[in-house]
């Protein structure tokens, strides 16, 4: 299942859909949708490794634009703020956000946004607590670029398909490892 799924993406990246499609993952991510650009990003650069900086920028802009959107959320509707926060594992909501950013301010941002923790949460808890619109916006664009074009800049290499073809489930299975590690560092933290 998980090989077929990784055949269409990469079918995907050769279709006039393969832009749209990455730029609205990567807008949704950020607001209100659990899939990770990267599930896009990285068969779309191993199938069309020209493409890789482009593919890079197109998942930057995507987040950082629905970034927008979910600081949007928390800052003017922060019922709804509160309740996707709390949907999403976070009950103490608000108050604990708080107490993130005025302990760590513009570092929950930076660090977030490099994590495979969905990004959702910096932007809505941002609006929440009323961070600063853009140093937000200069965060999100550093942090998403980093890990977009140093994915990207991975992926370009000309082993990395092979690399990946071999150990499709176990690269999967390592991914999923790091997303519970890093929501249990959260967990932790906050």
């Amino acid at each position: 299942m998980l090989r077929r799924l990784y055949e269409r993406i990469l079918a995907l990246a050769g279709s006039r859909w393969a832009l749209p499609a990455l730029a609205a993952v990567a807008f949704a991510e950020s607001s209100f949708l659990p899939i990770p650009p990267d599930a896009l990003l990285g068969p779309m650069v191993l199938a069309r490794r020209d493409r890789a900086w482009l593919y890079a920028f197109v998942a930057t802009a995507g987040s950082v634009l629905g970034g927008i959107l979910g600081y949007a959320i928390g800052y003017y509707l922060a019922p709804l703020g509160i309740k996707l926060l709390s949907m999403m594992g976070h009950s103490g909501g608000l108050e604990s956000f708080h107490v993130w950013y005025a302990k760590f301010g513009l570092w929950v941002i930076l660090i977030k946004g490099l994590t495979p923790i969905p990004y959702k949460l910096v932007t809505i808890a941002s609006g929440l607590a009323k961070f600063n619109l853009p140093m937000f916006i200069a965060a999100s664009i550093a942090t998403r670029g980093a890990r977009f074009f140093l994915e990207a800049a991975l992926l370009q290499h000309p082993k990395a398909k092979a690399i990946v073809d071999r150990h499709l489930i176990l690269l999967l299975a390592l991914g999923v490892l790091l997303v519970v590690i890093a929501f249990v560092a959260v967990k932790l933290i906050g």
